[in-house]
Order: structure tokens, then C-alpha cells, then sequence
């Protein structure tokens, strides 16, 4: 079954939002972070205003990837989709390799959100580089690299490869429990035990995907993340609607919905709603079916647009990228074409050199040459 979640919205935030500052500032930062996944509109509010204040590069990244988070929560991957890139031209100014390595997932996590997979994982590889510089025992480069497995396992899944998947997923759990306890490192791990849950259900391991299931509940309550909470309850209803328990399937989801009424998912009501839908379809109830139906398609609709906004920014960006690369290498093409005319110059005005030297030199020994034989 194709992931309804993508990838943790925190994942990005946690390595990149301000530490160390005791400020009015880093305080609304933290507010905001908390309030990512219920309330996305505030943190969207706070980061604007922050922004407008900000002299720090890192700070700014910072803010530009917080504004990017919390447009994927609302699934407006195309204003996401220009904060991560306003993320990644301010790298450029700095050589902080956790920076550059947590920019690079999130870029990873909106390429993989519009199933660009192989920009995905090419993304990924490059952030592994910088990854690599982080000092070990460092906490940010176990959530770095809990992350990028995470998003790993988000392709494979979504490739119908659960196997794979699943191995990538554990691997981000590894990682992720050697960080210090965090509230945001729960919703990570809620999301992971999320995925992980629908892996064990493809491959028909019914017990291991309620467990999980229930691990995701925990760590979504454990931060008080209702949407997240939303995604696990999902999961388990999808494991009673396997069993022909309907009505048990129905309330989880209704409760599912109560959870996540304020927080506008797109993605998230999509599941809901098809569900619903199908549920009371197999109850036989046929009002309730074209109620639910009605509002599935709909979001379907609606998140579909949402993709096809960010795909067109995609491809102008790549064209924009393109066109940059075309210039810089006809500008290099030009140098180098210039470089080699100076340099053949240069070899041509000693070739002649030499060889006016050495007709010299010709002329001079036939001389003396000819002195001799008159003289002898």
C-alpha cells in the first residue's frame, strides 16, 4: 500500500532551529516548532515575523526551513518548495557541514513528498557527504542520519518494497534512540513506527504492524502530536478493516478525525475519508459511502493540484539550474578557448624564436666554415 505519510515534518527542524539562546526569539522559535504539526498557520506567523528581523545567516536558514516545514503541513509544497531553496542558496555563505547536510534532507523530503525518487536519493547521497564531516558522537549526526534512512525507507515503501523499506526504517530507529531524548526525536520516531507499521502489513505480519502501530500512538502522545496520533489510529483501522471489523475500523477513524479537525492535512483527510468510505461500503451503508466518497475525492483532487504546482516549480528551478550550468560552461568554454589561443601564441612566438636563433646559428657556423676552407 502506497504511504499516505511522507516523512516526519520535524526532521528538518529538529537539527536546524536555534540552540544555545536563552532570547524572546528562541523562545517563539520553540512555540513554533511545537506547534508545527496543530497549528501550522501560527508557526507560518511566527516565522515571517522572525524572518523580517534576521541578520544571521544560520538563523535565517533556520527560519526558511521552519516557514518550509510548515507549509508541508498544510501541503503547500509549492511555497515549501521556495523556502528550501532560499535555504539552499544561503548555504553558499556558510561551511557548517550540519547546515548544509539538514537542508539537503528536506530538499531530499520534498523530492520524495512528489515522488521525484531518483532526485530523491541523489539528494540524499550528497547529503551523506557533509553527514560525514559531523564529529561522531555528535547528537545531530545520528538524527541526520536517522533522517536520511527514514527517507530512504519512504522510497523503497513507496516502490512497493517493504522489505528494503523495512531495513532502512530500523536502522533510522537505531539512530534515532542514540540522540538525547527530545520531544521532537518522539514525533520522528512516532512517523518511522508509522511506516514501519504499514511495511509489516505488506508483507502480511499482522501482529508486528499493530505493534507498531501501537509504538507510533506512544510516541505521538508522548509529545502531545494529535495529527501524528491521527496517522497510527489510521494504521490500526486499516488492520480491523483486514479482519471484516468494520464498525471498530469507523470509530478509530472517526476518532482519528476529531484529533486532526483543526490541523487542514490534505493528505491525511484523503486517508481518512477513502477509508470511511470503504468501511461503510462493506457495511452496506450506502449514504454514508457517497458522503465520505464525495469529500475522498475531493481532497484527492485538491492534493493533486497541490502537486502539480510544485512539480512546475521543480521544473523551472531544474531549468533555471540548467541554464546557469549552459552559461557557466560556455563562460569556462570561452576562457579556456582564449587560454588556449594566449598559450599557442606564446608557443608560436618561441617556435619562431628558435628557429631564427638556429638559422642564425646556421649562418654563422657556414661562415666560419667557409673561412676555414679559405684559409687552409
Amino acid at each position: 500500500m502506497k504511504s499516505i505519510l511522507k516523512i516526519v515534518l520535524l526532521l528538518a527542524v529538529f537539527c536546524h532551529c536555534v540552540k544555545g539562546q536563552k532570547t524572546p526569539d528562541s523562545i517563539l522559535i520553540k512555540k513554533a516548532k511545537l506547534e508545527i504539526y496543530d497549528n501550522p498557520d501560527n508557526t507560518i506567523k511566527i516565522g515571517e515575523q522572525l524572518l523580517k528581523k534576521s541578520h544571521d545567516i544560520k538563523t535565517s536558514i533556520d527560519l526558511y526551513m521552519l516557514l518550509s516545514t510548515a507549509n508541508i503541513a498544510k501541503r503547500n509544497f509549492e511555497e515549501s518548495l521556495q523556502y528550501i531553496l532560499k535555504a539552499k542558496e544561503l548555504l553558499q555563505k556558510t561551511n557548517d557541514p550540519r547546515s548544509q547536510a539538514g537542508v539537503l534532507i528536506s530538499v531530499a523530503i520534498q523530492y520524495q513528498q512528489m515522488e521525484l525518487f531518483n532526485k530523491c536519493l541523489e539528494t540524499l547521497n550528497e547529503a551523506e557527504q557533509y553527514i560525514a564531516k559531523i564529529p561522531e558522537k555528535n547528537p545531530e549526526k545520528y538524527s541526520e542520519t536517522a533522517a536520511s534512512y527514514a527517507i530512504r525507507g519512504m522510497v523503497y515503501k513507496s516502490q512497493s518494497n517493504s522489505e528494503i523499506a523495512l531495513e532502512k526504517f530500523l536502522i533510522s530507529i537505531q539512530n534515532y534512540e542514540k540522540v538525547p531524548v527530545k520531544k521532537t526525536t518522539y514525533s520522528n520516531m512516532s512517523v518511522v513506527y508509522y511506516n514501519i507499521g504499514y511495511c509489516y502489513l505488506n508483507l502480511n505480519e499482522i501482529d508486528k504492524a499493530q505493534e507498531s502501530f501501537l509504538q507510533s500512538v506512544s510516541y505521538a502522545r508522548k509529545n502531545y502530536g494529535k495529527s501524528l496520533e491521527a496517522f497510527a489510529l489510521k494504521g490500526i483501522a486499516e488492520i480491523h478493516k483486514q479482519k471484516h471489523e468494520n464498525q471498530a475500523a469507523i470509530d478509530l477513524l472517526l476518532k482519528a478525525g476529531e484529533l486532526c479537525k483543526n490541523t487542514g492535512d490534505i493528505i491525511l483527510n484523503e486517508g481518512l475519508y477513502k477509508e470511511l468510505a470503504e468501511n461503510y461500503l462493506a457495511l452496506g451503508q450506502q449514504d454514508l459511502y457517497q458522503q465520505y466518497n464525495k469529500k475522498y475525492l475531493e481532497m484527492r483532487f485538491q492534493r493533486k493540484q497541490n502537486e502539480l504546482k510544485s512539480i512546475n516549480q521543480v521544473i523551472d528551478n531544474h531549468n533555471r539550474e540548467t541554464v546557469l550550468k549552459s552559461e557557466k560552461l560556455k563562460s569556462d568554454d570561452r576562457y579556456i578557448k582564449i587560454g588556449s589561443v594566449f598559450l599557442g601564441g606564446i608557443l608560436i612566438i618561441l617556435l619562431l624564436y628558435l628557429i631564427i636563433k638556429i638559422r642564425k646559428q646556421n649562418k654563422k657556423f657556414h661562415h666560419e666554415i667557409q673561412q676555414m676552407i679559405r684559409t687552409s
